[in-house]
């Protein structure tokens, strides 16, 4: 039986290594977005875990909200990518300074 803390532990590590790739590559926005996910997975799980240990079915239709509106961002995002490339040929954080009107 894996108990409460493995989770907790492993949203702990989860959440720890997107809060490193955010910090350490501000270079890369498709890696940003990547670590933004893996955040929001990192939440996702430790909402199921409680869901589950508490027989609470809400944190569980929680995540399906929060699945959602990731599936959205990363859509949109990377929608936002793909024209910033083609229009500036690179998808550093840098070039997207001088997107502003």
């Amino acid at each position: 039986m894996v108990a409460l803390s493995d989770y907790l532990v492993f949203s702990a590590i989860l959440f720890t290594l997107s809060l490193a790739g955010i910090f350490l590559n501000r270079k890369n926005v498709i890696i940003l977005l990547m670590a933004i996910e893996l955040m929001l997975l990192a939440v996702n799980t430790n909402l199921i875990a409680f869901s589950y240990f508490l027989n609470d079915i809400s944190g569980q239709i929680f995540v399906f909200f929060i699945l959602t509106v990731a599936a959205a961002e990363a859509a949109i995002g990377l929608a936002i990518i793909v024209l910033v490339f083609r229009n500036r040929n690179s998808i550093n954080v840098d070039d997207l300074g001088s997107l502003k009107g």
